[in-house]
């Protein structure tokens, strides 16, 4: 008589979920990932008039107030700071910023300078960084004397 122990009933699975020839799918990106990236890069972005930016104030050029303007943005996974050199006191030196509205083509630094709170629209093609924000009237005079009120538009360069 033959041996009836052994493999008899045993059922062996030739799948892996680890195939070489599949590609790891990427995971898709949210809106406000791709936004943050386009902001702030992989972590910290310097964004300058210097190399090509400009500055006008409603439709009049003025970058020589801020031709050595510079905004950094970071994000890190529990905030999103912002710093400023050469602001002219339109923008505060430092602070958070957060995305406005739902459709993150828009963020609002803190703060109490002009520009804190207000909706600062971005379009970011390349290397350039284009931010669009008005600054009413009430509450434009920085130190008591300069007033600030009108519609900005900073072109800023990738540093």
């Amino acid at each position: 008589s033959h041996d009836t122990r052994g493999w008899e009933g045993v059922v062996f699975f030739g799948t892996s979920s680890c195939d070489p020839d599949k590609p790891t799918p990427t995971p898709q990106k949210t809106p406000e990932q791709i936004a943050t990236e386009a902001l702030a890069g992989s972590g910290t972005q310097t964004w300058a008039v210097a190399g090509g930016g400009s500055v006008s104030r409603d439709g009049r050029t003025v970058t020589d107030l801020y031709s050595a303007f510079e905004l950094v943005l970071n994000t890190t996974n529990t905030s999103k700071t912002y710093t400023t050199k050469n602001n002219n006191d339109l923008f505060d030196a430092n602070g958070n910023w957060s995305f406005a509205g739902t459709n993150f083509d828009k963020i609002q630094l803190t703060g109490a300078k002009p520009v804190a709170g207000r909706e600062i629209s971005f379009t970011q093609t390349g290397s350039t960084l284009r931010l669009d924000f008005s600054v009413p009237v009430p509450g434009a005079r920085t130190n008591g004397q300069q007033a600030v009120a009108g519609t900005y538009s900073f072109v800023l360069q990738k540093k």
